[in-house]
């Protein structure tokens, strides 16, 4: 073990966090590099009251580098930062913070983790694009579409929350009872958290509305594969996986964390492992 006092720590915190798979990417990653002595990256869960006492700690601990939010965190955690990048305050969440000598700057890079896969098989460019849900994800499903030419509509079980976002992005909020319109659309992305425990038996619209001629995404990845992506493979639509967004959002993350350029390939064969790919 390479670990030391001098060794900085980067922490990725949730609610709940146990299924993270980032850990174990990189430490992967930091291993493959030679910079293990130098960096370890750690999970644990926090409640959403209790973010802002974590970014106190943040502030004052100079071997804590970076800290990682998921679900719950990605929005609450921006009011107790000192900056935010610019792409990060036009999506309005923020899954990434780099302490920057107890100056605290918090980025998103979960965009790139939607973007980066689905431009491997679709061009973007005037896409008619299904966003389901209205949260801290889906903001930056939104802004990553919107970047790229795509024309995005935001799915969302309570209409006002899919309203106000799309108001925020000048595009169209919609409530699911208008779900049966995602048949004309070209791609649709889940950015709920239905098909993740307890939910996985559940999916976030009616696939019966799914056809061939689609791509959907979806962004949980535990279970690897949700009932939304069997139902879609079985219509004949193209799937992809969670684990696409957690590895791209993964590698932008770990190249602020380290200043290195992440070993894209150690990062994916560490999850193809978990998942026995």
């Amino acid at each position: 073990m390479k670990i030391s006092a001098k060794t900085k720590f980067c922490i990725v915190v949730g609610d709940p966090i146990d299924h993270s798979l980032s850990p174990a990417i990189h430490n992967a990653a930091y291993k493959s590099l030679g910079i293990d002595d130098q960096f370890v990256y750690l999970g644990t869960n926090v409640k959403v009251e209790n973010i802002e006492a974590v970014v106190k700690a943040m502030r004052n601990m100079k071997n804590f580098c970076g800290l990682a939010c998921t679900m719950p965190h990605k929005i609450e955690v921006i009011k107790h930062l000192d900056e935010i990048d610019e792409i990060a305050k036009k999506i309005g969440a923020v899954n990434t913070v780099v302490n920057n000598n107890g100056v605290l700057k918090g980025y998103n890079t979960d965009w790139l983790g939607i973007v980066t896969p689905l431009e491997q098989i679709i061009k973007l460019k005037n896409k008619k694009v299904a966003v389901l849900g209205a949260g801290g994800a889906a903001r930056a499903v939104v802004y990553g579409m919107i970047l790229k030419g795509a024309k995005p509509t935001i799915f969302n079980r309570t209409v006002e929350k899919a309203q106000e976002l799309g108001k925020e992005f000048a595009c169209n909020g919609v409530g699911l009872d208008d779900v049966e319109g995602i048949k004309d659309f070209d791609i649709i992305i889940n950015s709920t958290a239905v098909g993740m425990h307890p939910l996985e038996n559940k999916t976030p619209i009616p696939t019966r509305f799914i056809n061939e001629s689609q791509v959907v995404f979806d962004i949980v990845y535990i279970p690897y594969e949700t009932k939304l992506l069997r139902e879609a493979k079985k219509k004949g639509a193209k799937t992809i996986h969670g684990i696409e967004m957690l590895l791209y959002q993964g590698t932008a993350q770990f190249e602020l964390f380290t200043n290195h350029k992440a070993p894209v390939k150690v990062m994916r064969k560490i999850l193809n492992k978990n998942f026995k790919l």
